[in-house]
């Protein structure tokens, strides 16, 4: 529930944007409008200068031309995110990938607001600041023209409130026991709370520059790096045993062993919630008319979750190695399977991690 409580007060803001606030059927329905009533007329004033038509004051306002009106409409939202700088518009593209994870159902939102939904959708499909839209749209026989803008007191009210509401959801996420805290579902909560503070500071810098009367001060704002820092130390106290049904001189334990440890898990002990068991098997492969030895090595490995007693991440490798005595053979087989082991399973752990989210 928390998940969703989290993602959906995100994007509450949008859902509250002022009416005049296009989706992405209402700016192709609007510019629609504007072609079909002024192409056969005089060259509007905002082409040139934009803020002869709508006042600095009033609006954050920028045009530009396509040889269409998708283009020309997509230029014009560019140029108006260019206007709050370079940090802002590399910082967007974490936002509309965040926006696109929620409208494909990576993250389910359950709403009876369908609003909410269609604001997500829209902030994704633009590409764009959340509130902007397309004013107008113009064009003659060479060119397509449009005006995109944001209004500064409508976009300081929906950013001030979406700050607020981001402010109180990492406070949820972070409020937990120790045993709570200590556990991969603490660990997501604080690089979730992590992804919400950068976000908290695209909005800040947008609402410094729409104009900040909120009393928001930006600079207090956490940093997501201090909720990443405390999320890998997490998972440093976690401790995560490794328990093997064969294993000759302990090299297949201490392969796995060095990637959890390297991840930053700790080493634990037989009682541990999180276990990593892994099944080890050797088996002699015979070959006619070849004089050499081969083994054949599979191992499958689960990351269990002893108290919700489930699979987390589950791992398999498997391969074959010869040599002219079965012991070598042997040898290098287990060689073979410490060096995938090392780098594989590095990757598969950290793309599970990447990906945790906190449980509903």
């Amino acid at each position: 529930m928390l998940t969703i409580i989290l993602f959906a007060l995100l994007i509450t803001g949008c859902a509250s944007a002022p009416a005049s606030n296009h989706s992405s059927a209402d700016a192709v329905e609007s510019s629609d409008s504007a072609v079909s009533t002024m192409n056969r007329g005089k060259e509007p004033l905002w082409i040139t200068k934009p803020y002869a038509v709508y006042p600095e004051d009033e609006y954050v306002a920028a045009s530009s031309s396509g040889i269409d009106r998708n283009e020309a409409e997509k230029k014009a939202l560019a140029a108006l995110v260019a206007i709050f700088g370079q940090s802002v518009q590399a910082d967007l593209q974490m936002v509309s990938t965040y926006s696109e994870a929620v409208k494909n159902g990576v993250v389910q939102v359950h709403s009876e607001n369908s609003s909410m939904m269609n604001a997500i959708t829209t902030s994704s499909e633009m590409d764009t600041l959340i509130g902007a839209e397309i004013r107008d749209v113009w064009n003659n026989q060479d060119a397509y023209y449009a005006v995109a803008t944001l209004e500064r007191s409508k976009a300081s009210a929906l950013y001030r409130d979406m700050i607020a509401s981001n402010q109180r959801i990492i406070a949820d996420l972070t409020a937990m026991s120790d045993a709570e805290k200590y556990s991969l579902d603490g660990y997501s909560r604080y690089r979730l709370a992590a992804t919400i503070a950068d976000v908290n500071r695209v909005y800040a810098n947008v609402l410094t520059i729409v104009g900040n009367s909120s009393g928001i001060n930006p600079g207090s704002l956490k940093k997501g790096d201090d909720y990443r820092l405390e999320a890998a130390n997490i998972a440093k106290a976690i401790p995560v045993s490794v328990q093997i049904d064969t294993d000759r001189s302990e090299r297949i334990k201490s392969a796995f062993a060095a990637v959890l440890a390297k991840q930053g898990f700790r080493s634990g002990g037989g009682n541990t919630r999180y276990v990593l068991r892994v099944k080890v098997s050797l088996d002699p492969v015979e070959y006619p008319n070849n004089p050499n030895k081969f083994v054949r090595y599979v191992i499958d490995a689960n990351f269990v979750d002893t108290l919700e007693n489930s699979v987390l991440f589950p791992f398999n490798i498997n391969g074959r190695e010869g040599h002219l005595t079965l012991s070598e053979a042997e040898n290098r087989a287990v060689a073979a399977a410490e060096k995938k082991i090392a780098a594989a399973y590095s990757d598969i752990v950290t793309e599970y991690m990447a990906k945790l989210l906190p449980k509903k």
